[in-house]
């Protein structure tokens, strides 16, 4: 491992949380405050609901909570028959044009994160998308609010082949008809990024339409050089939250998540109230899921990850934060134009949380480049009004 990146890697390891809490110099807070408001409908559901801590602000900002209600239409429990769990999924279905069924961003989280850490994202790209492309984020086993069927040993089961399943049984349990689906641009997060390019060839052989992948911030020659350094950029992280602002609080203050926006929905899904004698909504929070108890999958999620990104048959978009190396494999299949690259500055490994806006553009611009269809100009010699298209050739990008 070069110093560079032995430097950086240190570099990016989080600050220990404050000695007093973050609003001791704050206001006493009102007792009229009202619950925040959540997901309506038969989609919701009660448990959604938290009475708020009093607010406070870092640098500015109000780090009270917000609910998903704000960037999601949708939450719904989901228990695939192939599956232990019941998966909390967050949707915002596309709005499609024409005869099109429209296409689902289906986003898988990183290890220890949720699927709201999508959120801001997700409001995003139905802005920039004028609502033509819908987003699919979930809680995977072992985080956020799916629950599952045999305890601990089934949450900390989160090897890749038992992620794949999930992923897979979710995906099918959905939607079950294939030829009446929408679409799928599959987009993972670090850990994410293994079942969802194992997913797609799947997917595309039982005849579901995937047109696009995306990685984000994931290098398989980078992960698994940097693995040995886990245990103790995990040990630097506290173990437990006077509150679940005081968690939003230290997230933006490590620089963990560096767009309040973002930590104020994402946060609270990662964090649990602690057992002990504290316990409940206003008290002590610990981690929802022990990232060390993962170890025995660090090296699986990671390996072989390159080739399954670069034999992907669809289109595959890499997206890095800051100027990140690319092992040998990568950098060989950028210089053959196999993939295409985008380097955000100025944000953190949870990117998508970071900048929501630019990376919403860019998932967007990839989409339509790789789905929009080119109709040519007639081929020499050919008659108007013979042949199927008229003499005009129909092309669909990105299925080569």
């Amino acid at each position: 491992m070069s110093d560079t990146f032995r430097k950086a890697m240190i570099n990016k390891l989080p600050r220990l949380p404050p000695t007093r809490a973050p609003w001791a110099d704050q206001p006493p807070p009102n007792e009229d405050d009202e619950e925040a408001e959540e997901l309506e409908g038969e989609d919701s559901f009660g448990d959604l609901h938290t009475t708020l801590p009093p607010p406070t602000r870092f640098g500015g900002n109000d780090l009270t909570p917000l609910s998903a209600s704000s960037f999601f239409t949708q939450a719904l429990e989901v228990q695939p028959a192939t599956s232990p769990c019941t998966f909390r999924v967050y949707l915002t279905p596309p709005n499609p044009t024409g005869k099109d069924r429209g296409t689902y961003l289906v986003c898988h989280h990183g290890a220890g994160a949720g699927g709201l850490s999508f959120a801001a994202l997700a409001k995003a790209v139905k802005g920039k998308s004028g609502g033509e492309m819908g987003v699919m984020s979930f809680d995977c086993r072992g985080h956020g609010k799916t629950k599952s069927e045999g305890g601990k040993v089934v949450e900390r089961d989160l090897s890749l082949p038992t992620l794949l399943s999930d992923f897979l049984g979710l995906i099918e349990h959905m939607f079950p008809e294939p030829k009446e689906a929408p679409s799928f641009v599959l987009t993972g997060h670090s850990m994410g990024a293994a079942p969802i390019l194992s997913a797609a060839p799947i997917l595309q052989q039982k005849g579901y339409k995937v047109p696009g992948v995306i990685v984000l911030d994931v290098v398989e020659g980078t992960a698994v050089e940097s693995l040995h350094l886990m245990k103790s950029i995990l040990s630097q992280r506290p173990t437990l939250f006077r509150s679940v602002v005081d968690g939003i609080h230290w997230h933006l203050s490590s620089n963990s998540i560096r767009d309040p926006e973002s930590a104020r929905v994402s946060v609270p899904s990662i964090i649990v109230p602690d057992p002990g004698p504290s316990a409940g909504p206003g008290g002590q929070q610990v981690w929802r899921t022990d990232l060390l108890a993962t170890e025995p999958y660090w090296l699986e999620w990671y390996e072989g990850l390159s080739s399954r990104f670069l034999t992907a048959k669809c289109a595959r978009l890499l997206v890095l934060a800051g100027q990140e190396r690319l092992d040998r494999e990568l950098m060989v299949g950028q210089m053959q134009g196999k993939f295409q690259l985008e380097v955000m500055p100025n944000v953190g490994h949870y990117l998508h949380e970071d900048n929501p806006s630019s990376l919403a553009a860019t998932i967007v611009t990839f989409w339509r480049r790789n789905t929009r269809v080119l109709v040519l100009p007639p081929k020499i010699g050919a008659v108007s009004g013979q042949g199927g298209s008229g003499g005009v050739e129909v092309k669909r990008v990105g299925e080569d």
